[in-house]
């Protein structure tokens, strides 16, 4: 179990002293290398991709087409099989709506969301779409809220899928509800034969319980970012740094337990920069979920604009919808291409490799043992959650 760091916030009353990938940096060791020496690789299960990505089921920026981009470009697209592109033949002119909808200083109304997103969502739909990304020769990958896992599983794997996400919020193990079936994550997930990446967790015990699940992945984070509104409407925010820790925790107890099985823990959250994504992994992940920072990309289905998932849910949502900007890059540009601004918001996971051969480690799990220190308060941190200094 990790370490506790409580603090006494009143009487009797304590509270776990968390932090944020910016309250956390990375400190260069004695040796570099040439960054054409690195390798920013990563596999899960029997699927091997050349960064370390999977995108955000969001329909601002994942269509069929970029998910075949993405994979081209050597990550890993996620499509969402409860979006527009499971909703409607052509989802263009709703896309074209919500583009015009949005102004130079704010998105589109979150109530012109619900209304698009209250189309039913229809199973023929997603199994072309699958059909269309696999065609490409690319992994394909589509995800389910996990209420509607039990209905529309069987039509996802009927078409073929390569990975399944099964992603809310937060997620559980055993999803308890007196009015309708549960869903049982790990009777679920044995009686497939394709892996599954389930999430989000926010602490070391719901990762390990995720884990237990058998499955080959676990998101870590509840996925907010800057027009997440998570926290004012639900309470409820997690630094993500130490949630990453946490997991990675959880995953070495999970492998010294079943004698070998290794699972991923995938980040998700406030991870907007080239900068955060090498956080991000120095504190244990495996590999990172990026939604909004792919908006800049010239493919992007929502022409610069952004929208989670959860914000269109149609009784409570959870999110903003952000103003358009021009795109900045083809996403070839973004992920892997030269940047021409310092902001670290193109050619991410080029600045990675940068990092990686700065602080002297030649592949992704090597680089999970760079040293990290807190800028708060100066004390050292070696590896994921264990304190040196």
């Amino acid at each position: 179990m990790p370490v506790r760091d409580n603090v006494e916030i009143g009487l009797n009353r304590f509270a776990r002293r968390g932090y944020d990938l910016d309250e956390v940096s990375i400190v260069p060791s004695r040796r570099t290398r040439d960054h054409d020496d690195v390798s920013t690789a990563w596999q899960i299960d029997a699927f091997r991709f050349d960064i370390p990505l999977v995108t955000s089921p969001s329909d601002a920026v994942v269509s069929p087409a970029t998910a075949v981009a993405v994979g081209q470009a050597g990550g890993l697209g996620v499509l969402n099989a409860e979006g527009l592109w499971a909703r409607y033949d052509d989802p263009t002119d709703v896309l074209r709506r919500l583009r015009e909808a949005a102004g130079p200083d704010s998105g589109p109304p979150v109530a012109l969301l619900q209304e698009v997103y209250a189309e039913p969502v229809k199973p023929d739909l997603i199994a072309a779409r699958i059909k269309e990304i696999s065609s490409a020769g690319v992994t394909t990958a589509v995800r389910i809220s996990p209420q509607h896992t039990l209905a529309l599983a069987p039509t996802v794997l009927a078409a073929g899928v390569d990975l399944l996400v099964i992603q809310g919020t937060i997620v559980s193990a055993e999803h308890v509800s007196s009015g309708e079936d549960a869903l049982n994550l790990k009777e679920f997930i044995a009686d497939l034969d394709v892996p599954v990446i389930v999430g989000g967790a926010a602490d070391y015990q719901t990762a390990l319980h995720l884990m237990r699940t058998g499955a080959a992945g676990v998101i870590v984070g509840v996925g907010a970012d800057s027009w997440s509104t998570a926290d004012a409407v639900m309470g409820i925010r997690v630094p993500l740094a130490s949630a990453i820790a946490d997991a990675a925790a959880a995953r070495r107890d999970y492998l010294d337990e079943t004698g070998g099985r290794y699972v991923h823990v995938i980040a998700n959250g406030r991870i907007e920069t080239s900068g955060a994504i090498a956080r991000a992994l120095a504190c244990g992940a495996d590999a990172v979920q990026l939604g909004e920072p792919l908006r800049v990309a010239a493919e992007a289905p929502g022409g610069g604009v952004w929208w989670d998932s959860v914000a269109a849910h149609p009784r409570l949502p959870r999110g903003g919808t952000s103003a358009p900007v021009a795109p900045r890059g083809s996403l070839a540009d973004v992920l892997n291409g030269s940047a021409e601004s310092a902001d670290g918001r193109t050619n991410l996971f080029g600045a990675l490799r940068r990092t990686m051969a700065k602080t002297g480690y030649q592949n992704l799990k090597e680089f999970q043992r760079v040293d990290l220190v807190l800028g708060g308060n100066g004390a050292a941190v070696a590896g994921p959650g264990h304190l040196v200094g």
